[in-house]
């Protein structure tokens, strides 16, 4: 009876020891690769990413400095955006080699948004004028739905002051 009881309960929990997802080492994972607009929460046509994406690339040419767009379902394991776009930023920069000048984190899932930039940009734009252009240009579009809109508003807005 106690050998029948063992190899019952060896039955139950072995298929959920071998297909156990393990993460070593409490290493928080990103998507491999990046481009100019990433939209994980699918919100954006194909025609509003590749006009984004065509957008963000000239402005890069002109301004010298890249704004990365990630539009993200979830920020798991992560309980606050500021700590999530701060990892990321790092990862970017270590791990796939791509030095972003500005990151734009949004969440409509989560009904937030980050917009972060580097130091080396502080003598062409302050925080300030970041946060201003996010709560003037970007919060009304995005209080209305319109997800494509404040994209193209808040990083035209960039844009201009990095010029």
């Amino acid at each position: 009876m106690k050998k029948l009881l063992f190899i019952l309960t060896i039955s139950l929990f072995l298929p959920s020891l071998l297909f156990a997802q393990i993460n070593p080492e409490g290493v928080k994972t990103f998507a491999k690769s990046y481009d100019y607009v990433n939209d994980f929460e699918k919100i954006l046509t194909s025609a509003q990413l590749k006009n984004l994406n065509d957008f963000l690339k000239a402005g890069e040419t002109k301004t010298k400095s890249k704004i990365l767009i990630i539009i993200t379902p979830s920020i798991a394991p992560y309980t606050d955006l500021t700590d999530y776009s701060s990892d990321l930023d790092k990862y970017l920069v270590s791990q796939l080699k791509i030095d972003t000048s500005i990151l734009i984190i949004l969440s409509k899932q989560l009904r937030q948004i980050q917009v972060q930039g580097v130091d080396k940009l502080r003598f062409k734009m302050s925080d300030q004028q970041m946060k201003d252009i996010v709560s003037s240009y970007m919060l009304p579009e995005l209080k209305k739905g319109d997800y494509y809109k404040a994209l193209e508003v808040g990083t035209n807005e960039l844009v201009k002051k990095l010029e």
